[in-house]
């Protein structure tokens, strides 16, 4: 098994007109597209929706966001993510 990407990241500057809203969006709150959705913009119809998920399951809610965030970070570090 190889440790090469299968799919690019899509640069932020050359992303389909259509995810502009949702790149804007990311640079304003984080200062920057997180990889996740830089990948995801190879399929731009879903890329948006894929957004709003994640800002319902990671934003306000019964769940503190300090705590989601430090979960997210926990889980990522037990699987050895790079980031």
């Amino acid at each position: 098994m190889t440790d090469d990407a299968r799919l690019s990241f899509i640069d932020p500057a050359t992303a389909p007109e259509v995810l502009r809203p949702t790149i804007d969006a990311f640079v304003q709150s984080r200062g920057k597209v997180p990889n996740l959705f830089r990948v995801a913009a190879h399929a731009p119809e879903i890329t948006a929706k894929l957004a709003a998920l994640q800002g319902a399951v990671m934003g306000q809610g019964e769940v503190p966001v300090l705590l989601k965030e430090l979960l997210s970070t926990r889980v990522s570090h037990i699987n050895l993510c790079d980031y």
